[in-house]
């Protein structure tokens, strides 16, 4: 089995990888003090067979110059489009994932270094959001076609497109006869809802629960995350058999869901009650798209999966 140097400690975002890492290949870890000062920061920096790598998980804000210049691929998993820094030679896109509760692996990879190299309250921090997060399972067909849409999420106060267009989202799922709608935008703790208070739902969704309402839904809106980021949550309802509507992506994929087959694009919110529509009355159609999206999770966004994407891209960049 090969062998894969880890070379600094990450936060919880890079979870999934780690986990698709140890499942292929033979893990350890190896201060490399160069790195010292990405520990607990959106970055996994790795070596196998002499080649540096590094996964990078922030939203789409550009390369970190510095680490691009000592590696041999960067790989990305907010590649924003017709970006300049992400269109340099080195970067390469990542299938969607999302952060898994990894803890006994997190201890067993970096055990005494997380407390020689962390700071307390940052281990802290990190042992309570993968308690949070669910464990990972590769899930089996679950699926299902009812009238239930459940969506929930924050506003941003950067962000006012993605506001709106999920506001509209939220508006389009409570006028329809034929939906039977939960959830809605969560209260901003400075109460400035940006005039949404119409959208509003009082009930907070832990991460669990949250993930299992997704995977019950009719349609799971792939709402743009910050900055034109990925959301999480859409390996997730892939992975669940969920059907995914979702605007054009503002990131690069290595290979990208095909309209009608693994996803239903749309332009406009507009389009949205002609959507729903379609997916109550059409329930060949919402089938063919769930269940194409779960057979483009399973292929290409498995831990294992993305685990070989990345070391066969590394090991054969000449």
């Amino acid at each position: 089995m090969k062998e894969i140097q880890l070379l600094n400690i990450p936060v919880f975002y890079s979870s999934y990888y780690l986990l698709g890492l140890s499942k292929e290949y033979k893990l350890s870890f190896k201060r490399d003090r160069r790195f010292d000062k990405y520990h607990n920061k959106g970055f996994l920096i790795f070596k196998v067979d002499g080649k540096f790598g590094v996964i990078d998980n922030h939203d789409p804000i550009g390369v970190n110059q510095e680490l691009y210049d000592q590696v041999d691929l960067y790989f990305a998993t907010n590649k924003l489009l017709n970006h300049p820094s992400y269109d340099q030679e080195k970067v390469r896109p990542l299938f969607p994932h999302f952060p898994v509760n990894i803890l006994p692996l997190y201890f067993k990879l970096f055990h005494i270094n997380l407390i020689r190299l962390l700071k307390p309250k940052d281990l802290a921090r990190e042992i309570y959001v993968y308690q949070s997060r669910p464990d990972y399972k590769l899930e089996g067909d679950l699926y299902k076609h009812t009238n239930n849409i459940f969506f929930s999420g924050s506003t941003w106060k950067k962000e006012p497109w993605a506001n709106q267009i999920r506001a509209e989202f939220i508006r389009a799922c409570k006028i329809h006869p034929g939906i039977k709608f939960e959830g809605g935008f969560i209260p901003r703790s400075d109460g400035d809802n940006f005039g949404y208070d119409a959208e509003l739902n009082q009930v907070k969704y832990p991460p669990k629960k949250f993930s299992e309402m997704s995977a019950k839904s009719l349609v799971s809106l792939n709402n743009p995350a910050v900055l034109g980021a990925v959301s999480w949550r859409l390996a997730e309802n892939w992975n669940s058999s969920t059907f995914v509507l979702s605007f054009p992506f503002a990131i690069d994929l290595p290979i990208v869901p095909e309209h009608g087959e693994e996803i239903h694009y749309i332009k406009s919110s507009e389009e949205y009650k002609g959507v729903l529509d379609k997916v109550l009355n059409e329930p060949q159609y919402h089938e063919k798209v769930a269940k194409g999206g779960k057979s483009y999770f399973d292929t290409y966004c498995t831990p294992e999966a993305q685990a070989k994407y990345i070391v066969e891209n590394l090991l054969n960049k000449s």
